[in-house]
């Protein structure tokens, strides 16, 4: 059974609206090494992982990638809420406005719409499991970036979380690695060539 708490995973409570930042932080809820693809890979990756406690992990990881999901929206809500019509020209985010109003849609910061084509499921228990540590060091060094233009702390904060989270899901995907067999992988059975 799957219990949902109705509460954020951590705090985002952001005082200054700032829909410039939103330009930038949107890119975690639809881009290309987004929350939502992460969710996303990691929850069909479970479906034909031959390993039940790496299914497991997909499952922990992937469904917490949708809390991580309910986190940005709201960060991005909080950033584009009660502005005038000059903070939407000054800010540069009218063309965003134009399609969206306020509305929080997912797409990377270049404004290229949420695609499942940046995502892969391969089957392949080793293939998987390389693209997700790779999945988390982007979504990482993504926040890193954030973090090198966002100065309000009320924004800060919340991000930092999320940055601390992907460095634990990728050790999680480290050591989901299954056991060797005869000095080769049992995962590599999962290909037939």
């Amino acid at each position: 059974m799957w219990i949902y708490d109705k509460k954020l995973e951590y705090p985002v409570k952001i005082k200054n609206p700032n829909p410039a930042l939103a330009k930038l932080i949107i890119s975690q809820l639809g881009g290309p090494d987004g929350e939502l693809g992460a969710a996303t890979r990691y929850l069909q990756q479970r479906y034909s992982m031959p390993y039940a406690q790496v299914k497991g992990i997909l499952t922990d990881i992937g469904t917490e990638e949708l809390a991580h999901i309910e986190m940005v929206s709201a960060i991005l809500y909080q950033l584009t809420r009660n502005l005038s019509e000059c903070d939407i020209k000054k800010s540069g985010f009218d063309a965003y406005f134009i399609d969206h109003t306020t509305g929080v849609y997912p797409q990377a910061a270049s404004g290229v719409p949420f695609s499942a084509g940046t995502l892969q499921v391969t089957g392949d228990t080793l293939a998987d499991l390389y693209e997700d540590l790779a999945a988390e060091q982007k979504a990482r060094l993504t926040y890193d970036n954030i973090l090198r233009l966002a100065d309000d702390p009320d924004v800060r904060d919340p991000i930092k979380f999320l940055r601390e989270r992907e460095l634990v899901h990728f050790q999680r995907f480290g050591e989901a690695f299954p056991p060797k067999c005869n000095g080769r992988s049992r995962a590599t059975n999962n290909a037939r060539i």
